[in-house]
């Protein structure tokens, strides 16, 4: 049963994702889970969302990077998040989900712990990342959302690798 309701989940965002527009006032968000935080990235980047499937490792990659997946033909590198972040690898799990951006006019899958929900929120209830989370590490926080029962960490996708580590990134779907 929790398999069709994270299924039937899968296909609204994916169907959100389809529908989003942009809209001055509210951000539309989707929002996922990596370790004990909450994340979310602006929807409009997110192209779709794929259940786990076979990721082929290319050697010499860079440590974040899993592997490639063929995505209906299109070679795609896969960046395990809880690497990037620092966090230990996750066991296996049913919710473990691969959402498919645009980063750098180059499209990147990226693994989540679980994927939670499509949000629109407000852009004033959206403050800068504090001071003292933000640092060279920690460029790619765009600001905290708050919402009435938790926080929601904003993602700059743009900023989450510098241009050195997408090059590496574009190198391993390359020599795939």
């Amino acid at each position: 049963m929790a398999t069709e309701t994270q299924a039937q989940t899968t296909e609204d965002i994916n169907d959100a994702i389809t529908q989003a527009s942009a809209d001055s006032e509210l951000l539309q968000l989707v929002s996922f889970e990596v370790g004990d935080e909450e994340y979310a990235v602006p929807i409009l980047s997110v192209q779709e969302i794929n259940r786990m499937m076979q990721i082929t490792r290319v050697p010499q990659s860079p440590p974040f990077v899993e592997g490639v997946i063929n995505l209906r033909g299109k070679i795609i590198p896969v960046i395990d998040l809880r690497k990037r972040f620092g966090l230990a690898k996750l066991e296996n799990s049913d919710n473990v989900r691969i959402i498919v951006v645009e980063i750098a006019s180059r499209v990147i899958g990226f693994t989540v712990d679980s994927v939670n929900e499509v949000l629109r929120i407000n852009a004033n209830i959206v403050e800068p990342a504090p001071a003292m989370v933000s640092g060279q590490d920690t460029d790619y926080v765009q600001g905290v959302g708050k919402l009435d029962d938790r926080l929601l960490i904003l993602l700059n996708l743009e900023k989450l690798f510098t241009s050195d580590e997408i090059a590496e990134i574009e190198q391993t779907s390359n020599a795939a």
